[in-house]
């Protein structure tokens, strides 16, 4: 049984997904914390782009306590393939970490074809875009926050037309949606 890839972006209404700090702040709730616990359950396999892995490699490993705890644990431990072509693995100082070698798209495949649980892009809007161009992710959640951002880029910023299918829609009571969506199904 081949493996679920899936993958989960925040978001503004006016569809910026860069730089989510700058504008989910005060929308963050008690429903998106239980999703995001209950989106990593299950992921043996994480992927991120050079971009996300370079923000995040000292951010993670130094911040094991309180309420980011839950997400450090797993991101940490989590084996983490890295998607660059400026990296060398020699750059990669993040324990679990690994730098993806040939076409991104055929890493996925094959990672997805083996044995394994769930496999979590982690932000990278560019692999995100890739994988679901490529028709390889299963399920998207687009958590869309109540704020216009005004300027940033956007998810699928320059990308090609992608039909997909909704999958399921929640409100959280601070106003945001988790809008899930898998490959279109005819």
């Amino acid at each position: 049984m081949p493996r679920t890839v899936i993958a989960a972006l925040f978001q503004s209404l006016d569809g910026i997904a860069s730089d989510p700090f700058k504008f989910q702040f005060d929308s963050f709730d008690q429903e998106m914390g239980e999703w995001m616990n209950t989106a990593i359950g299950g992921v043996d396999d994480c992927i991120l782009g050079r971009i996300t892995y370079q923000e995040w490699e000292n951010y993670w490993p130094n911040h094991t306590e309180g309420e980011d705890a839950p997400f450090a644990d797993f991101i940490n431990s989590t084996p983490k393939h890295i998607a660059s072509t400026t990296l060398s693995q020699s750059d990669l100082r993040w324990e679990n970490s690994a730098l993806i070698q040939g076409d991104l798209v055929d890493f996925v495949r094959e990672l997805k074809a083996g044995e394994g649980g769930k496999i979590a892009i982690e932000g990278s809007m560019s692999v995100v875009r890739q994988l679901v161009e490529a028709n390889l992710v299963d399920e998207l959640t687009v958590a869309v926050h109540p704020v216009v951002a005004g300027s940033g880029r956007s998810l699928f910023e320059g990308g090609t037309t992608t039909r997909l299918t909704l999958k399921d829609v929640q409100r959280t009571s601070k106003g945001n949606l988790l809008a899930t969506y898998g490959p279109f199904a005819g």
